[in-house]
Parts: structure tokens; sequence; C-alpha cells
């Protein structure tokens, strides 16, 4: 479906200390990933500060936010910050929005602002992408929508799907966006994250996904299994762009070193 070289990012979003957070974003470095990508929760690290901290201390790492909730700040808030970045980055930062996760509504009663009704909520992301020049886009999409938004928008689009969804359902998802996007679907670049890697799964997510490891949201086998896995899903359903939890890390990046560019 796509010739577009693989690349990797690690999301993370806390750290112990200032020395901690930067000791990460070094080592993603090093060890091949592309980006790094940060949440937008009460619960973790602000977003912008946290990546300007990564920026100071990295090269060639790219810095995104994955993703931010539009009803978090106004449009003009979000261009202010993404342009500084950018600027403080070297041109190294990728905007990641969103229209709100299931549950946001609780981090924005907590800053004081509205969350808004759906349509709203769209609306203002509409507004956001609109406000903000010169960074790319990511747009985390689940919706008919957000789908659509992000078919005439986006320059990378994550679609928003339970880690346990089968690949016949991120299938249809994608099949929703190449409708939408028409002759503009091959400008995209297709994002999906990995929950978790490996047999050693947390005993939290075993728990949501009903005790057994499946789904395009986990991936399991060897280093060569894993890889050819994820290479049949960029030939199927055109995922390039891997996220992946940053406990992993470590595990992953000999999955990183064998695809990263190929």
């Amino acid at each position: 479906m796509t010739t577009r070289p693989f690349r990797f990012g690690v999301v993370a979003g806390n750290a112990p200390g200032g020395e901690a957070w930067t000791t990460l974003a070094r080592r993603a470095e090093r060890l091949g990933y592309a980006t790094l990508l940060i949440p937008d929760t009460l619960g973790t690290l602000a977003p912008f500060p946290a990546l300007a901290a990564a920026a100071a201390v990295t090269t060639t790492l790219r810095l995104g936010t994955y993703v931010l909730s539009a009803p978090n700040r106004t449009p003009g808030q979000v261009a202010w910050e993404a342009n500084t970045l950018r600027t403080l980055s070297d041109g190294r930062f990728e905007l990641g929005l969103g229209a709100g996760r299931p549950g946001a509504e609780a981090d924005t009663s907590r800053l004081g602002l509205l969350h808004g009704t759906p349509s709203e909520r769209v609306s203002r992301l509409a507004e956001t992408i609109d406000a903000v020049e010169g960074v790319p886009i990511l747009i985390a999409a689940a919706g008919p929508r957000v789908l659509r938004l992000a078919a005439l928008k986006a320059d990378i689009v994550t679609l928003a799907m339970p880690v346990q969804a089968s690949e016949d359902q991120l299938a249809a998802k994608l099949d929703e966006l190449y409708e939408l996007a028409g002759d503009r679907f091959p400008q995209l670049e297709i994002n999906a994250n990995l929950a978790a890697v490996g047999e050693d799964l947390p005993p939290w997510l075993l728990r949501r996904i009903g005790g057994e490891p499946r789904g395009t949201g986990i991936l399991t086998g060897s280093v060569e299994e894993m890889a050819e896995t994820l290479r049949k899903r960029r030939d199927r359903l055109g995922v390039s762009y891997v996220s992946i939890n940053a406990d992993y890390m470590e595990a992953f990046a000999p999955v990183v070193e064998r695809l990263t560019g190929t």
C-alpha cells in the first residue's frame, strides 16, 4: 500500500527529574528512534516545556505531542507555543492534536475550562489546525468528523483504536479515511501505537484486553517475527510510523535498528 520508509517514536510522559527526562531523550536518539512523543494529561509532564528540554539535549530527535487535547488551550495559544518550540528545536517539532480522549473532561475542568460538546470540540480542533503554520500536523482520529478533518488537513494520521482492535478493524477504519482523502491519501503518513511488546505484559494491560496478548496494539514474538509483522502490516495497511510505550524502548530497539529507513 505504501513505499514510505519506517520510522519509530517513543511515547513518554513522566520522569522523576530533569536529568532523568533528558537522559531518556538522549537514549531514544541514540537507539535510533525518530521522535519523542508526549501525551497531554494533568498526570504527565506539561508537553511544551518537557519537549523544549528534550530539544535542548538532542540534535536529530524530533519532538511531538501525542496528542494535545483541543479544549485545553485556545488556538492562538497552541500556535504561539508550537511556533516557539519549532524555533527552539530548529524545525524538529511535530504537532499532534485531537478532540479529547475519553475522560479528558476531568482535566479540562481542573484547568478551569469548558470541555464542550463533541461538535464544539471538533470545531475547536479545526480552528487550532488553521491557526498553526509551519509544523507537520498529526491528527488522532476515530469518529467521522475528525476523520474527515484528518483527510483534509493532516500530514500524519493516527487512528484512535483500542489496544485489542484487530487488523481487520484497523483496515476498515483506514478504508473510511481512504474514501474521505481521495487523491490526498498517498500524502498521509499512517501511525499506529504499540502499548506493549514482547511476552512479559503488565497485569493491568492483560486485564484490559481480556487476559490474552491480542490486537494491533500489542506486538509479540522474536525480533525478526515482530519486524515481519510490521512489514506485513505496512504492506497491507500502510502503517509506516510506529510509536511505542517508553517502558519498552530498550526491548524494541533491535526492531527499530532493523527496520528504520527500510
